[in-house]
């Protein structure tokens, strides 16, 4: 740093402003597998997580798994071949919420994966245990469930807001239950490396609409880890956009309704706090035009200065 450069940060230090430091190293690498909410069946969510320079994933739901991780062969971030990255770089899966395009991908490749663990809340196990792992929808590599149970993936419920590590990786996750629509429940993943960590949060709709307390309790979670600088970015959807009828939102979010959260937190961390913090947009419906629209409505709307980021399939990032 020049000396007119230190001097600089240090008087806006001194006026009582805040700036987000740019950490020299990140201390998480994530590569989206999936990024679009629906209709795309290769493209469904799905983001592996690990500490920067580490090969040890964390799968943050599996809507697509094989065809994401063939996409990041291709771009170089794995070496392949793409069956044994789903092998053996993906050690466990954290699942938001049951429904098929997080989920998908996960059993697809089950006949072929090795063992490993599934984390979630006890309705997301319980519906991935008797609704898919039933020898009817699909054979049951659970634990449990219709015998003969196989037991090639461990069902591991989490309780919420306690932590819990991650088998075979350094990683350690929070769970939150979110509101989905009535009467799904969805959840969000606080995970940690070390002092910092992502925030994920799985399908959701507003506080508001869903009447609920749920993304409150989120925000009253992270707000001290906002203000510390140790959460490094928060995975946040918006499905529709702003034009979507809120009774056509299916427990989803819109851009004004993703803002209206940033609100609230600020409201609990002050506005000076989330200037910069990274913002990863998930779950944008990929309807003709949609993509385009939320890009700008959010844009237009983002009067908190977050730093928005539109993950591509494939692609890493770094924070």
């Amino acid at each position: 740093m020049r000396l007119r450069d230190g001097l600089w940060l240090f008087l806006l230090l001194g006026a009582g402003l805040h700036v987000r430091a740019q950490t020299t190293a990140p201390a998480f690498t994530v590569v989206p597998l999936g990024v679009k909410g629906g209709l795309a069946e290769n493209n469904l969510s799905a983001y592996l997580v690990a500490p920067a320079g580490a090969t040890d994933y964390v799968c943050l739901d599996a809507g697509t798994v094989y065809s994401g991780v063939e996409k990041a062969v291709a771009n170089k971030v794995f070496t392949g071949p793409t069956s044994n990255v789903v092998r053996t770089n993906i050690k466990a899966y954290l699942i938001s919420h049951a429904h098929l395009d997080h989920v998908a991908g996960l059993l697809l490749n089950a006949p072929d994966d090795t063992p490993k663990s599934i984390y979630g809340l006890q309705n997301c196990l319980s519906t991935i245990q008797n609704d898919y792992f039933n020898w009817r929808a699909w054979p049951n590599f659970g634990s449990g469930g219709n015998p003969p149970a196989m037991g090639k993936y461990q069902l591991r419920e989490l309780v919420p807001q306690q932590e819990t590590a991650i088998e075979h990786t350094p990683l350690q996750v929070q769970a939150f239950a979110l509101s989905h629509g009535k009467p799904y429940q969805s959840a969000a993943f606080l995970v940690r490396y070390q002092n910092s960590y992502l925030l994920y949060l799985g399908d959701t709709g507003a506080d508001a609409v869903e009447q609920s307390h749920n993304l409150h309790a989120v925000w009253q979670a992270v707000q001290p880890l906002v203000k510390a600088r140790q959460l490094k970015a928060i995975f946040i959807e918006a499905s529709y956009p702003n034009e979507q009828p809120e009774k056509q939102l299916f427990g989803h979010l819109t851009p004004a309704l993703l803002m209206q959260e940033m609100q609230h937190l600020s409201q609990l961390t002050g506005l000076a706090a989330l200037r910069g913090l990274p913002v990863v947009v998930t779950h944008i419906k990929p309807t003709p035009g949609n993509e385009a629209t939320i890009r700008q409505q959010l844009t237009e709307a983002n009067k908190l200065q977050v730093k928005l980021i539109f993950p591509e399939q494939g692609q890493p990032l770094e924070f």
